[in-house]
């Protein structure tokens, strides 16, 4: 994210991923660059793409303190490792797909409570930076 939602006027009311009052800590994974088989296109099929992945997690923390204890917090290299393993799967044809997979893989820890996944299909369009999709998923009560 480029910004800071909180001073982008929109209809789209997004979580705030660190949040004291809530006892919300902010972990995330920024710009992580791979290859990935996706896309629907016949040129993209049997192949490899660069992608780039962003992925933001409000964790909820516990009353307890963290103990400086890696098994006390959400790790950012279990979400690489789950990237890593949703793409080794095999062909994907959508970044939809892909993104709904990854913010299904933070949600299943039960301290995630809200995911923000960002996947940008970095050769797709000639004359584009990047193509992709951006979601926000929510764990409801």
């Amino acid at each position: 994210m480029a910004h800071d939602d909180a001073t982008v006027k929109s209809n789209i009311l997004h979580l705030p991923f660190a949040d004291a009052t809530r006892s919300v800590r902010h972990v995330f994974v920024r710009d992580y660059e791979t290859e990935a088989e996706i896309g629907v296109y016949t040129q993209e099929k049997g192949k490899t793409q660069k992608i780039r992945l962003n992925v933001d997690l409000s964790v909820l923390e516990s009353g307890d303190h963290h103990d400086d204890q890696l098994s006390n917090v959400v790790c950012y290299h279990d979400i690489i490792k789950g990237i890593q393993t949703i793409l080794a799967s095999g062909h994907i044809n959508l970044v939809e797909t892909l993104a709904e997979k990854i913010a299904a893989l933070a949600l299943d820890d039960n301290r995630v409570i809200g995911v923000r996944v960002k996947v940008e299909k970095l050769e797709a369009i000639k004359e584009a930076l990047s193509v992709g999709v951006e979601i926000e998923r929510h764990r409801h009560a």
